[in-house]
Formats: structure tokens, C-alpha cells, sequence
């Protein structure tokens, strides 16, 4: 069983659709961070930074208890101990993880920045807006000139970039981005959507 503590957020939702793509038991704890509930003293011991998500998993390295944080490291970790989801050929896994990077550095913190400029700031910021609203269509043309004529993020096979990435992609309308200018994307994000695990991860919690 892996105790996953996350809330409804992209970065928790990789992790969720994950496990589902993975088939693997799974308890949820929702750490309401709304609320504040990642700055407990408890949940600190598990996630260092406070943040979500994080997971506890009781049959860990060598069968030992392992608790990590940083969605990132969790989906290299889950598609190391499972074998899925990371491709065997080194160049596809290094392409691969340089996808996963790329959201970790890129796409995942510069939306996050357009998220709270557009949706959370308490007060009106217009250059913000306007410097992330462009950082995030940079980021989008990127993305887009990725998948073309491919079918997910690596080519024809589903991989941890592609977990790691839509969850941010379906957040689009808090970034003020017209799918109908990134067709690829839209696609992509089309195929994704009909996945039933994809489905119920992003349901989670």
C-alpha cells in the first residue's frame, strides 16, 4: 500500500494518475493547503518543503519504508520500481526525463506564476500578467512543436512526461490560452482525456 498526501492541484495530480496507470493500491490523505495543512509538523517529516505531493510507500528499496516528496522524483521512482512508463532505449528515457525536467523547470513554475498573477493576487498586476501570459505561450509553441507528429510527448508510447505535463496543459484557461492556437496540444490533450486512468487520477483527491 503507498499513502499518497496530495490535494487537487496539477503537481498532485500526476501522482494520481500514476498510480492509476500503474494499477497499484493506494490510499489518499488530502493535505488541504488551502488551509495550511502542509505546514504541520508531521506532514513536514514526510515533504521537506511543505509542499504537495508526497508519498510513503511501506515496500519500498529493498522491501524497506520510503517516504519522498518532489513530484518528479516520485514518478522517476514509481517508473523505476514498476518498469512502465520509462522507456528501456536510453536515448527515448533520456528524452523522456528531459520532458519531465522541462515541466519541473519550466512548465509547471512559470504557469504557476500566470495562475496567481491572473487568478489569486490580491491586487491587479498588470505587467505580471502580461510577462507570464507571454512566458506561457512560449512554453505552450514549445510543447506544440514537440508533438507534432507525435502522438504523446516521447512518439508512440505513453511515459511519465506525459502524466507529468497534462495535468498543467488542463489548467489552460487560468493562463489565458486558446487551445485552437497550439493544435498539437489540443490533440494531445484530447488523447489523454479519453484515458480512463487519466480520468479518475485527475479526480483525485
Amino acid at each position: 500500500m503507498i499513502d499518497l498526501y496530495t490535494w487537487g492541484t496539477p503537481n498532485g495530480r500526476k501522482i494520481s494518475i500514476m498510480l492509476e496507470a500503474l494499477r497499484l493500491p493506494y490510499q489518499v490523505h488530502p493535505v488541504n493547503i488551502m488551509e495550511g495543512d502542509q505546514f504541520s509538523p508531521e506532514f513536514q517529516t514526510i515533504s521537506p518543503n511543505n509542499q504537495i505531493p508526497a508519498i510513503i510507500d511501506e515496500e519500498g528499496i529493498n522491501g524497506e519504508p520510503i517516504s519522498l516528496a518532489e513530484s518528479g522524483a516520485i514518478l522517476i521512482y514509481l517508473a523505476e520500481k514498476t518498469g512502465e512508463f520509462l522507456p528501456d532505449d536510453p536515448t527515448e528515457r533520456l528524452t523522456c526525463l528531459q520532458w519531465v525536467m522541462w515541466q519541473m523547470g519550466n512548465f509547471g513554475p512559470m504557469l504557476g506564476q500566470a495562475h496567481h498573477f491572473n487568478r489569486f493576487a490580491k491586487e491587479d498586476v498588470p505587467y505580471a500578467k502580461q510577462r507570464y501570459q507571454e512566458v506561457a505561450k512560449r512554453l505552450w509553441n514549445t510543447l506544440n512543436r514537440q508533438l507534432d507528429g507525435r502522438d504523446f510527448i516521447v512518439g508512440d508510447d505513453l511515459t511519465i512526461a506525459d502524466f507529468a505535463i497534462y495535468p498543467w496543459a488542463m489548467r489552460y484557461e487560468w493562463q489565458a490560452i486558446e487551445l485552437d492556437e497550439f493544435p498539437h496540444v489540443r490533440d494531445w490533450m484530447q488523447r489523454m482525456g479519453h484515458i480512463e486512468f487519466v480520468q479518475h487520477g485527475m479526480q483525485v483527491p
